[in-house]
């Protein structure tokens, strides 16, 4: 299936009007990146990267797509034409699935022709701003966490193909496992699930109900306990496992108080190795504020999903640079020193109020002091320094997309890198509240 009306209609009528007055072929480098972060954010994680590059593998315009676009009056016969032999044969360079950002941090860097390139503005946008909203939230809830593990189930909470996204941003950023089976078959994620209210209700009695999901899922499954009266049922769930149940769920109540209870109660009846999971609208400020309570897991729902408030990042797609009259050559390349800027590239920026953006083809690294991040270096000239760890690599070489960002394979390191980066921040970055962004961006 193609990708490549997942766009917006002005996209194709800058790429019919560049033909036209020749601009099409001037090398160009676009940047995604975010002005600011979401109110009471420190910092941001980069997600959909790998997503990102499964979609430009399958940009193309077939015969329906293009019969669609000449009907609709969009593009012209010459329009046409180049569409039908689309492929991308640019570079892309970007920060590292699962690294976190921070305002104008050019997370992704497009170069190519301004036709090949600029089409694929809305496909960036709309993955990233997602999956990195997603990714955001969940780290945080991660750090609220404390350690105990989360588990992702907002798939009734979002769209069908949403949920499969939302759960690979979230395991990226430390959830542990999902409910979502497709993302577990797509991604390789740990899925997780038992049975709902409906399963209690279905019976003739809630013992009947817990009797049959032990028959079936034996004495490690988790019940849910709260359909009736919870001290009820946990009485019920430890009889009938002799003491031995998995863990026991509860959905609704004072969570910090009914917790404690229900521990209490576990104790005296020698379910001692009984864990406790919560769930019930959870979001980074309730998991914090459950901190003292004995909780041994979390399950999140909507708030993950729709990124605990800040359903986009905020991120933007923006040219910052194209060859000069005297370079137009799409087959140009500079040394391969990384990116640096040569007498080839013109800056261009926008001066809008509020708006405006940083020209340049630019270089990005965490400057560090003894391992722990104190800032954003964004350089327009030059390269990163010594003490600077490169946050750009290259992910597209001349149209070919480098596969360890793919699949399963991408995912687990993507979650590897963020735990990595996110270990770098300061210690006060993960503080659940209002703050500044956790290091100062410096553009140079």
């Amino acid at each position: 299936m193609t990708s490549a009306l997942l766009t917006d209609q002005y996209e194709l009528t800058m790429v019919d009007a560049a033909l036209k007055d020749g601009t099409a072929d001037r090398r160009c480098v676009f940047e995604v990146f975010a002005r600011r972060l979401p109110d009471g954010r420190r910092y941001g994680v980069a997600a959909g990267l790998g997503r990102f590059l499964t979609a430009l593998t399958d940009f193309r315009f077939g015969d329906d797509e293009i019969a669609f676009l000449r009907d609709r009056g969009v593009i012209d016969a010459g329009t046409a034409s180049y569409l039908a032999d689309y492929r991308f044969t640019g570079d892309i360079r970007a920060y590292r699935e699962g690294e976190v950002f921070f305002p104008n941090s050019p997370v992704l860097q497009i170069e190519g022709t301004f036709a090949e390139a600029v089409v694929l503005e809305t496909l960036a946008l709309s993955i990233f701003n997602a999956d990195s909203a997603i990714a955001s939230a969940a780290a945080r809830m991660v750090s609220a966490a404390d350690g105990r593990p989360l588990a992702e189930m907002g798939s009734r909470r979002t769209g069908e193909w949403n949920a499969v996204a939302a759960a690979r941003a979230a395991y990226i950023a430390g959830f542990g496992a999902t409910s979502n089976l497709e993302a577990g078959r797509t991604w390789g994620i740990p899925t997780m699930g038992t049975a709902a209210h409906a399963f209690t209700l279905l019976h003739d009695s809630e013992e009947d109900a817990f009797r049959s999901q032990i028959d079936a899922l034996g004495t490690g499954t988790t019940l849910l306990v709260d359909t009736y009266d919870i001290e009820a049922a946990v009485d019920t769930a430890v009889r009938l496992t002799d003491g031995k149940l998995g863990a026991v769920r509860i959905d609704s109540g004072d969570l910090p108080s009914v917790v404690a209870s229900v521990r209490a109660q576990l104790d005296r009846l020698g379910a001692t190795d009984t864990k406790i999971t919560v769930t019930n609208d959870l979001d980074e400020y309730t998991i914090a504020a459950l901190r003292a309570a004995p909780v041994d897991s979390y399950g999140v729902g909507t708030s993950v999903v729709s990124g605990s408030g800040h359903p986009a990042a905020g991120m933007v797609f923006k040219l910052v640079a194209h060859r000069d009259a005297s370079h137009r050559d799409a087959s140009h390349r500079d040394a391969a020193d990384g990116g640096a800027a040569d007498d080839g590239w013109v800056p261009v920026a926008k001066k809008s109020a509020e708006k405006a953006t940083v020209g340049g083809r630019k270089q990005a690294g965490r400057r560090l002091r003894n391992g722990i991040a104190t800032a954003e270096v964004v350089l327009t000239t030059g390269q990163v320094g010594p003490d600077e760890r490169p946050l750009l690599v290259p992910v597209v070489t001349n149209g070919e997309v480098d596969p360890a960002f793919l699949g399963v394979q991408g995912v687990e390191a993507a979650r590897a890198h963020h735990k990595m980066a996110k270990a770098e921040l300061p210690a006060d970055a993960s503080r659940i509240g209002r703050g500044d962004p956790a290091i100062p961006t410096l553009v140079i």
